[in-house]
Order: structure tokens, then C-alpha cells, then sequence
């Protein structure tokens, strides 16, 4: 590690939560890789973290693609410092409902989701284990409690959080934890598309989801980072195994 910097990964970093998860990791003072599936779409995350005195290095990679996965873990591990820090956040969206959804809606979604996070984590833990010191934090969603016209998406960020139990237990023993983050109704380009989906406009989406939401505001990508920062510090070696809901309220 340069001069004991710690090195966190972030997929899905070019935008929404996941270039806030990036861009608050860097000012914690950890250098940051920044992943997406094309390196190109990295750049405005990884020049704002420069701006503001930090490093950080753009990778692009399929995180569903194990050669792919476990060639950027090694290109970070070269360039920046073994990381220790993996934030599993690439997600995509291929809502239907059940009647309509195809194999490829199901199958992309877990590659992108279960797969990736799978993936991404098996590259990364041996650096982990190596230092005897790790967090992994990986993004589920409140849509794991159930979402009309998301049973891939729901059941793949489910899974999410039984994955995230499993790595706490056996991660563990190596000075690792492993937690989720389950976002609620967050403003991002996912939620736009969501939106532009259902024929809603996005305004009047945003203002019934404050009605139903009980500290009255909608999400943005800065309040999953914060606690994913938290998630990712020193401080929070004793946490380990959960699922936080950031969601502006209670959820199952």
C-alpha cells in the first residue's frame, strides 16, 4: 500500500451511488479504483477525486465475466495497492412482469448482481486475507422485500443479503466484515429510468414517494455513501453480517 494508504474498489462507480461511494471513500483518504463495464465512462468520477486531491484509477470490466473480474482485481492490486475495500454496487435493471420477463431479463440481472458481487469478492478477498483487514459492502435494496415487475432484480438483492451473511461468517476469522447496504427510493439516473418506464413523470414520482417516506424527502446517492463510508471504516470492525436499510424509515 502506497505510504499505508488502503485501496477500495468500487463497482458501478462512473455514476448515481456508486461515483458518491467512490468520491466519499477518496475523501476518507482510501486511493480508489473506480469499475464500470467500459473504462471510458469512468473518467468524470475519476478526475473529481484528482480535483479534490485524491487517487483514483479507472478499470473497465464486465463484472459478470470472471477474466474480466479477476484482471482488473490484479491491475488495482498493481497500480494503487493490494485493495482491501470492495464495494459491490454495478447494477442494472430489466423489469417486467413475471408473464413477460425472458430468460435473458433473469439472466442478465443475476450475472450483473449475484454473479459479479460473487465474483468480485473472490478476487478481492485473497488481498483481504493477505493483510488481515477488509470490508465488503454490497448494495441490496428494499425491492429484496418485494417489488411489482422486479422478481429478477428483487430475488437477485435478496440474495444479496443471504450472500452477505455467509461471507461474514466465513470472512470473518480473517479480520474481513462483510455488510449491506439496502437503499430505498434514491435519485439517480436508475430511478429516472424507472420512472420513464412506468409513463410517470419523474417529479411526481419523487413527490409521492416523499408522502410515503417518514423523514419526508427522497434519497440521494450522498446518504447510501455516508453509510457505506461508515460500513467501510475502522470504526465499524465490530459490525458485521447486517443489512442497513437507508430508506428514510423503518423496513422489515
Amino acid at each position: 500500500m502506497a505510504g499505508g494508504q488502503r485501496v477500495a474498489i468500487v463497482t458501478g462507480g462512473a455514476r448515481g451511488i456508486g461515483a458518491a461511494t467512490a468520491r466519499r471513500l477518496a475523501a476518507d483518504g482510501l486511493a480508489v479504483a473506480v469499475v464500470d463495464i467500459e473504462e471510458s465512462t469512468t473518467e468524470e468520477t475519476v478526475a473529481a477525486i484528482g480535483a479534490d486531491g485524491g487517487r483514483a484509477l479507472g478499470v473497465g470490466a464486465d463484472v459478470s465475466d470472471r477474466s474480466q473480474v479477476e484482471a482488473a482485481v490484479e491491475r488495482v492490486a498493481a497500480e494503487l495497492g493490494p485493495p482491501v475495500v470492495l464495494v459491490n454496487n454495478a447494477g442494472v435493471l430489466r423489469d417486467n412482469l413475471l408473464f413477460k420477463m425472458t430468460d435473458t431479463d433473469w439472466d442478465t440481472v443475476m450475472g450483473v448482481h449475484l454473479r459479479g458481487a460473487f465474483l468480485f469478492s473472490q478476487a478481492a478477498q485473497k488481498h483481504m486475507v493477505d493483510q488481515k483487514w477488509g470490508r465488503i459492502v454490497n448494495l441490496s435494496s428494499t425491492s429484496a422485500l418485494g417489488n411489482r415487475g422486479q422478481a429478477n432484480y428483487a430475488a437477485a438483492k435478496a440474495g444479496l443479503q443471504g450472500f452477505t451473511k455467509t461471507l461474514a461468517i466465513e470472512l470473518g476469522p480473517f479480520g474481513v466484515t462483510v455488510n449491506a447496504v439496502a437503499p430505498g427510493f434514491i435519485v439517480t439516473d436508475m430511478t429516472a429510468a424507472t420512472a420513464a418506464r412506468m409513463k410517470v413523470d419523474f417529479e411526481d414520482l419523487q413527490k409521492h414517494a416523499t408522502a410515503e417516506i417518514p423523514v419526508r424527502r427522497v434519497g440521494r446517492p450522498e446518504d447510501v455513501a455516508h453509510t457505506i463510508s461508515f460500513l467501510a471504516s475502522e470504526g465499524a470492525g465490530f459490525v458485521s453480517g447486517q443489512v442497513v436499510y437507508v430508506a428514510g424509515g423503518p423496513r422489515d
